[in-house]
């Protein structure tokens, strides 16, 4: 059995997250404490006992899903066959496969969070979430509505069949969601961000992350480490580097990239982190294959 560890991004928080495995494992315990020396402030407070509204700030949410899923995984003493994370999960997902350090992850995603959201503060945006439609129409319903409104709207998250996200400019996602209304969306709503992620708003994050991210030391992985960027499997340092840049304005390709991984042989896809966002995913997406999750 060819097991895939899949990891959450922002969305799949919740305040006492981590606090019963913190409580119960004296080994993740230790990936709590070590963040807490590494970050100069309590995450393990924020995760377990909030306040919501600091948990979701992206400069807080982003470490906490992150330690999380990474204490979490720690505690199973396992190599996979094959691991993907979705958006920020990609930085649990290479910390899971050996091709960078804990501790250099964690600094990494704490200033990724701060700069995205700065980001959204600089170009303010927004995202929504599409249902009932499929691929093509809502990439059309984004394209007339950018046109429309001279402002960029983009499907920013392919999740799973049927279910997108769009992220770009307020008016041009407003725009986005009544044509998708018109055009047979089951359901097209805006979304609680603090900026249009996975798209070209977040241009001041990408600026800011790069001289860190040309800094990283990442080691070849253990497994194929499958891309957001590229919905495609891949081992190469230089590669994996590039492709952490260039998530920040592209879409997740997260749909595409459960279906390469089932035709390379996955037939075991885990969920590692809070929430079963990505096991829900997983059953929209493939047919036939075992899921389960830690949390």
């Amino acid at each position: 059995m060819s097991k895939a560890y899949l990891f959450p991004g922002q969305g799949s928080q919740f305040v006492g997250m981590g606090k019963d495995l913190y409580e119960s494992n004296p080994e993740a315990a230790k990936y709590f404490d070590e963040a807490d020396e590494i970050l100069g402030f309590s995450l393990k407070e924020i995760m377990f006992e909030g306040p919501e509204e600091k948990l979701k700030q992206t400069e807080f949410t982003q470490p906490a899903i992150f330690l999380h899923s990474v204490a979490l995984f720690k505690t199973l003493d396992t190599n996979p066959d094959m691991v993907a994370g979705h958006s920020l999960g990609e930085f649990s997902a290479l910390v899971a496969s050996k091709a960078v350090s804990f501790e250099d992850a964690l600094r990494i995603v704490r200033r990724r969070g701060e700069l995205m959201q700065q980001a959204g503060e600089q170009n303010p945006g927004t995202m929504a979430a599409v249902i009932g439609m499929d691929d093509e129409a809502v990439e059309n319903v984004c394209a007339e509505a950018a046109e429309a409104s001279g402002k960029e709207v983009i499907a920013a998250n392919y999740n799973c069949p049927g279910q997108l996200v769009i992220s770009g400019y307020k008016e041009a996602v407003e725009k986005a969601v009544e044509l998708a209304k018109e055009n047979g969306a089951r359901l097209a709503k805006l979304l609680p961000v603090s900026g249009a992620f996975h798209s070209s708003l977040m241009q001041p994050a990408y600026d800011g992350l790069k001289e860190q991210l040309e800094q990283l030391e990442i080691s070849e992985p253990i497994c194929p480490i499958y891309s957001n960027y590229t919905a495609e499997a891949t081992t190469d340092t230089e590669e994996i580097r590039s492709n952490l840049l260039n998530q920040l304005l592209n879409p997740v390709r997260w749909t595409q990239t459960l279906n390469n991984m089932s035709e390379n042989g996955a037939d075991s896809f885990i969920e590692m982190g809070p929430g079963k966002v990505l096991q829900g995913l997983v059953k929209r997406t493939l047919k036939g294959v075992e899921i389960s999750g830690h949390q």
